[in-house]
């Protein structure tokens, strides 16, 4: 009984330590671009800085049904531009070791043609 017991304990304890090792955290900002196509890894727009410089924003989520009303993986919208509303999510992952690594997620959830 004792063992049981001990296994028990020991997997609350793994079990405890792995979800609280994973913090998630989200915003929603908003962003005016220019489309400039889809890569393997994220749908890019163009925007300008208040220094008129460019600077490409890559989006590696889209909410789906977006997609319906936006086909963005043609290539019929690129040049177009968008009033983009996008959410970041920052997932902070601990390893064993206790170092602490943290992944942004950008997702798209509502796009405007300006």
């Amino acid at each position: 009984m004792k063992t049981k017991t001990a296994c028990i304990a020991g997997f609350l304890i793994v079990c405890f330590f792995t979800l609280t090792s994973m913090v998630i955290s989200s915003s929603t900002e908003t962003f005016e671009g220019i489309y400039d196509g889809q890569e393997d890894y994220g749908y890019n727009f163009i925007g300008i800085d208040e220094d008129e410089e460019e600077y490409t924003m890559t989006f590696q989520e889209i909410d789906k049904s977006l997609l319906k009303s936006f086909d963005l993986q043609s290539e019929q919208l690129i040049g177009t531009k968008f009033m983009v509303t996008y959410t970041i999510t920052t997932e902070t992952l601990k390893d064993e070791d206790g170092y602490e690594d943290e992944i942004e997620t950008y997702t798209i959830v509502a796009l405007k043609k300006l």
